[in-house]
């Protein structure tokens, strides 16, 4: 007789998602620890060669990467999780056994895919609360070469605004509104995609509808001539917030606040379509871990003395690692306006949810 029910018994179902997650959890612990010790190699010489850092700022380095090394592999862990769980249920005759009792592949992943909506629930959280503070902090102590960073924080590096054909560079842009005060400015004016000059200036501040420049240099480049002058006003009227809202970063927002801004942005004509892809990837990201049981389970079925079950794993990995090719390349031509943001952050894991589906539906044949 075929048991109908969606999980096997309380107490396989229990052990099998047991048994996953400490798996999954052993294999995240051990892939943050090599990865985070090879990225301090790289970057601990950075950040000592900076006057008065030292074993602080490098455990203070690692309190802030591991969050990202967490979010970024916590699906490959899970991937990976679930292939040595299987395997080693499949070399046990564990899933012949389940097999035998009437139990269908479906029920036999799905504490599996249970587990994994947890993890994918407890990624969704971290991403939103710690990742994305703990990134915005990293990406301000970077912007200053793991230097000291300016109280009230805020800051925003490398920030870039057109105006008609002219474009304007700020290397830092601190506070809103009228309080708002450029570092590093250069203005290059350009007309009809020709430049004309370049203008460079320490400083800058709204000042009477436009801008004051301080400590100015201007470069016209037919001429070859350079000027100085000890400021400048500059009859702009590009508004403080083009300068603030220029330097938002998908990955230092979480949800709402990335949403909000991205009608901010609109409001004001921007083109927001690579921060709408990341805003949906904020969902999908996390979700993908419950893909995973799925892309992995043919590695569960198969008789193990039949000499294919290594093929069966590497083909469950060869699945998983696909998804994620292809979920960073629908990413990028997200990114790059080729795709409708949804469909960026979304065709991925649709498609290697019916891939996944077929495959298990054909293990069941």
């Amino acid at each position: 007789m075929i048991n109908v029910q969606f999980f096997p018994s309380r107490q396989i179902a229990l052990y099998m998602g047991k048994t996953f997650l400490l798996r999954t959890l052993a294999v995240l612990a051990a892939l943050v620890l090599v990865l985070q010790t090879l990225d301090l190699l790289g970057e601990s010489g950075k950040i000592l060669a900076v006057p008065g850092n030292g074993d602080a700022q490098l455990w203070e380095y690692v309190s802030l990467r591991i969050p990202q090394l967490v979010a970024r592999f916590l699906p490959f862990a899970v991937l990976l999780g679930t292939l040595i769980t299987l395997v080693s249920m499949n070399q046990s005759s564990e899933i012949i056994s389940m097999k035998a009792a009437g139990i269908s592949a479906h029920q036999i992943i799905a504490p599996l895919v249970l587990a994994s909506l947890v993890v994918a629930a407890f990624a969704f959280v971290f991403q939103e609360r710690i990742v994305t503070r703990a990134t915005a902090r990293l990406n301000d102590w970077q912007a200053v070469d793991y230097g000291k960073v300016p109280a009230g924080s805020g800051t925003a590096t490398n920030v870039w605004v057109r105006e008609g054909d002219d474009l304007i560079y700020a290397r830092s842009v601190e506070g809103q509104g009228n309080a708002t005060r450029l570092t590093g400015v250069a203005i290059y004016v350009r007309s009809q995609g020709t430049l004309e000059s370049i203008v460079t200036a320490a400083s800058g501040r709204p000042d009477a509808g436009g801008w004051r420049l301080n400590d100015v240099e201007t470069f016209n480049v037919e001429r070859g001539q350079t000027m100085r002058a000890p400021t400048m006003q500059l009859g702009s009227q590009i508004e403080p917030e083009r300068f603030t809202l220029a330097a938002v970063r998908g990955d230092e927002q979480d949800f709402v606040t990335l949403k909000r801004l991205i009608g901010e942005l609109q409001a004001g004509g921007r083109n927001t379509t690579s921060l709408e892809a990341e805003l949906w990837h904020k969902l999908s990201g996390p979700l993908s871990a419950i893909l995973m049981p799925l892309l992995a389970a043919v590695a569960a079925f198969g008789l193990a003395r039949s000499g294919q079950l290594f093929v069966r794993a590497v083909a469950g990995m060869a699945l998983g690692f696909a998804y994620f090719v292809a979920d960073n390349f629908a990413l990028a031509m997200g990114n790059f306006g080729a795709y409708p943001p949804f469909l960026a952050a979304w065709a991925p894991f649709f498609l290697f949810l019916l891939i996944g589906e077929t495959v298990l539906l054909r293990t069941e044949e």
